[in-house]
Parts: C-alpha cells; structure tokens; sequence
C-alpha cells in the first residue's frame, strides 16, 4: 500500500484495490484543500466543501490517519 496508508481494523481489502482507493482518498484530500481555500474567495459553489468532507469522513472508515 502506498505511503502512509493503513487500513482501519476489521477492513479487509486486497492490496491492488487498496492502493487504488488510496488514490482516491489522496484525491479526496487534495480536492479537501483546494475548496477550502477557493470557497474562501467565491471560487466554487459552497455546496462543494460538504460534498468533500463527507468523502473524506468515508474514506475515514476504510483507512488509519
């Protein structure tokens, strides 16, 4: 798995479809920033930030960090 990446206790995932969902978290907190700061400044819809965060707290329950 890449990284830092661990999975919480009692996920079980293969290690190949791990390290893709592991992408999609990395995505999920860069998109995390991006929106904070672009919200900020009326860039982007505010509906945004609450669509990212629930991802993040989803990708939450699959790994450790």
């Amino acid at each position: 798995m890449p990284g830092n990446w661990k999975l919480q206790p009692g996920v079980a995932m293969d290690d190949g479809l791990a390290d893709e969902v592991a992408k999609i978290a990395c995505a999920l907190q860069s998109l995390s920033a991006y929106a904070g700061l672009a919200c900020d400044s009326g860039d982007v819809p505010e509906e945004l930030q609450p669509l990212v965060d629930e991802g993040l707290e989803a990708m939450k329950r699959v790994f450790v960090w």
